[in-house]
């Protein structure tokens, strides 16, 4: 598959911005699913929502929702070492940082070391970070989620995810779309759903395939794509790529879903002229990821068995005609050689005729030839005009008989 090489880079990108977006949703006081938080712990992520300069640390224990506040946290990497103290929501802010630096964040709880990854400031915005310490409560619940986990399926659901995304990129004249899924057991032990999660992609959908870094439980059959249980406790990433046609400035992606949608995040590549819309889309943005900008549109959560609409307006679109008449063309061509090839009688007469009208101008130009020697001898023609008529009157007669030649050699 073509988009194949293209995906990586497309799917970190935004996955970093579905983090992104899980974190401001944390930061709003919103609700969210976010199994594996400790796998957050540390990654710096771009917040356009904050100053040049400024760096915003949260500390918790074990979880998004066990702040720390009032605890010492410090950035390396400037001049000097930066310490601030947590507020009530467990977060630490540095300002004035000079972008480019590049600085790490560190806080010791409980005797344990946190540490961000190196980053370097940026020059717009700023960026976010969470750091999460060890809990003794969180590790037997780990524990034990880890013995749950083991057991056997029991019948359930599963959703999908606040964080998963619907990606659409433009690439010549078809689109590239992706759908970044995270399906959702919020149960501790595997669940059996009443039957797979069948996507069965938009008409005309044509080279799909599961992406690396997808779960085993996803397999791709022409434009169906099947995800099949039972479901493990917590997060199943699947990461679905696909080619979409274009033929003309708008199109329609509509996408009926197996699994309830708990937040629609709609994201297309930001291209002038591009207007992006849905029946389902209450707020609108844009987001910058893998160098690129992206429009961004959000919605409340859409019903299992329901579908998915995306309306995109403006795309880019070249005029078809010069391929159109080239196929005309060809056609027309393969039709008078066939039509010649099973009326050989018709031909025959066809290349009769035209050798005859050639061998009557030859004729002719001879007959002018002649004409022309007799008035240079006689003087009514001076030597210039003369050679110039001369000239001319041999070229016709050489194409003349290269044209015979030709008929004469097919």
């Amino acid at each position: 598959m073509r988009v194949s090489s293209r995906v990586g880079r497309v799917a970190v990108g935004v996955a970093a911005g579905s983090l992104l977006l899980a974190l401001a949703a944390g930061a709003q006081g919103q609700s969210t699913a976010m199994p594996g938080v400790s796998q957050m712990s540390g990654v710096p992520l771009p917040a356009g929502d904050l100053p040049a300069g400024a760096v915003s640390v949260r500390l918790v224990r074990g979880s998004l929702g066990n702040n720390i506040a009032g605890h010492p946290v410090e950035l390396h990497g400037g001049p000097s070492t930066l310490t601030e103290q947590t507020d009530e929501n467990g977060r630490a802010q540095f300002v004035g940082v000079t972008p480019g630096t590049t600085v790490h964040a560190a806080a010791t709880v409980d005797g344990a070391a946190l540490e961000s990854q190196k980053f370097p400031v940026p020059a717009t915005g700023g960026i976010r970070l969470v750091l999460v310490a060890p809990d003794a409560a969180s590790a037997e619940r780990a524990a034990e989620d880890a013995r749950l986990a083991a057991a056997p399926p029991e019948p359930g659901i599963v959703v999908l995810g606040g964080e998963s995304q619907f990606v659409v990129e433009l690439e010549d004249d078809e689109l590239e779309v992706y759908y970044l899924l995270h399906i959702l057991n919020n149960a501790r032990t595997p669940v059996a759903t009443d039957g797979p999660l069948i996507f069965d992609l938009p008409q005309g959908a044509r080279n799909a395939n599961v992406l690396e870094g997808s779960s085993s439980l996803a397999t791709a059959n022409g434009p169906r794509v099947t995800v099949t249980g039972p479901f493990p406790p917590g997060r199943t990433l699947v990461q679905v790529g696909y080619q979409l046609p274009t033929r003309g400035t708008r199109l329609t992606i509509e996408q009926r879903l197996p699994a309830m949608l708990e937040r629609m995040t709609l994201v297309a590549e930001k291209t002038s002229g591009l207007h992006l819309t849905s029946p389902q889309m209450e707020s609108h943005g844009e987001m910058p990821a893998d160098g690129k900008t992206y429009l961004v549109a959000n919605g409340p959560a859409i019903a299992a068995g329901q579908t998915l609409t995306l309306q995109l307006e403006g795309l880019p679109h070249r005029a078809t005609w010069p391929r159109t008449l080239a196929l005309v063309l060809a056609v027309a061509i393969l039709a008078i050689g066939g039509w010649a090839a099973t009326h050989p009688g018709h031909a025959s007469a066809a290349a009769e005729a035209r050798r005859r009208k050639l061998e009557g101008r030859r004729d002719r130009l001879f007959a002018d030839l002649v004409r022309l020697e007799e008035q240079r001898r006689s003087g009514q023609v001076d030597a210039h005009r003369h050679e110039s008529r001369r000239r001319e009157l041999m070229a016709q007669l050489e194409r003349i008989y290269g044209e015979l030649d030709e008929d004469v050699a097919a």
